[in-house]
């Protein structure tokens, strides 16, 4: 008698194991680098409303998927927003506003 080779549930036709909740799985475009696009060379750290775009409203920093651009960009915007907060032409944190912080150092006088 042959044996049947006997596929198990939880896998998918591919042989990859299902996803619990199943359904596919969601195919995300990358973003285009938008100094890319416009073909800058360099990023200047004097364009502080196009900075702004790159850095969150607690004044870190976005990632390279957060804010879309290419690895070389990236790396040009992070130093140019670092010189920008030199110069103090940005901020390296905003104001109060938030929720307060969790430090245990107001607890412990």
């Amino acid at each position: 008698m042959a044996a049947k080779s006997k596929r198990r549930k939880d896998t998918e036709p591919g042989g990859r194991p299902a996803r619990p909740g199943g359904g596919q799985a969601k195919v995300f475009r990358r973003k285009s680098c938008l100094f890319c696009k416009d073909k800058v060379r360099e990023v200047d750290y004097k364009n502080v409303e196009q900075l702004r775009r790159y850095t969150s409203e607690r004044g870190k920093i976005r990632s390279r998927r957060m804010s879309g651009a290419c690895r070389r960009h990236q790396r040009q915007i992070a130093v140019a927003i670092k010189r920008a907060r030199e110069m103090a032409l940005l901020p390296y944190v905003t104001e109060g506003g938030g929720p307060p912080s969790r430090s245990r150092s107001g607890e412990r006088r």
